[in-house]
């Protein structure tokens, strides 16, 4: 079994579950609105917002265009003139409150921490970010957390990735393992930056990609096996 040193986690659907957090997020954002969140409409908006970010992971759109945009877009296609800036406001707050885990993180954590050096590797808005993972009790078992709106670049861009590695000291690909739960930022970005890659599959995903992940894993407790160490 390989030996690794360094894990890279990615923070939403891998620790924390960003499902149940965004969508406690968007019943607030209706309530407030005073508009019925019906599953229709949770589905079109998870398939828009989805497509965004996937946009944004190639790099075919800023960062603040798909926030700003997603909530603009989701209305109007139900008639609806919003000012989409501003609800996404609002919603980034509710979104900040939910801390919602992934079942056996904070004990994964506990069991690893100290045999392994940790690390955060995550899209996303920094202020949220943080306060996720200080809420959630993760924050104390990571040596450095990596944001991309911090780094200037997301996942799975090489820039992101070289960033990552010049700041974590020794650096060593060989012992070096990503886990996240996209096949896009995590699996692929981790594939080009020559690391090997676990990919948590939670949700019994298609790999319809070019790129095979090293490991995958429909449970964190599964990592136990691939680190080499006793649960």
């Amino acid at each position: 079994m390989k030996k690794y040193k360094t894990l890279l986690f990615d923070l939403d659907d891998t620790l924390l579950d960003f499902g149940a957090t965004e969508n406690e997020a968007l019943h607030k954002l209706f309530a407030e609105q005073h508009i019925e969140l019906t599953p229709e409409i949770k589905a079109y908006y998870k398939k828009l917002n989805d497509r965004l970010w996937q946009e944004f992971e190639l790099g075919k759109m800023e960062r603040e265009e798909v926030v700003n945009s997603r909530f603009t877009l989701l209305f109007e296609h139900y008639g609806l003139k919003v000012d989409g800036a501003a609800l996404e406001g609002r919603y980034r707050t509710f979104l900040s409150e939910g801390h919602h885990l992934i079942e056996g993180a904070v004990e994964l954590m506990q069991d690893i921490y100290e045999q392994f050096d940790l690390y955060v590797v995550t899209n996303g808005e920094s202020k949220t970010q943080y306060k996720r993972l200080k809420d959630s009790g993760l924050e104390r078992y990571f040596k450095d957390v990596f944001i991309s709106e911090e780094v200037g670049h997301q996942k799975p861009t090489k820039e992101f990735f070289d960033y990552v590695f010049s700041k974590i000291e020794p650096f060593d690909r060989e012992s070096t393992l990503i886990v996240g739960d996209s096949l896009t930022a995590d699996v692929t970005g981790g594939y080009n930056a020559g690391i090997d890659t676990c990919w948590i599959n939670i949700r019994g995903k298609q790999n319809n990609s070019k790129v095979i992940p090293t490991y995958e894993i429909k449970k964190l407790d599964e990592l136990y096996k691939i680190l080499n160490i006793e649960k």
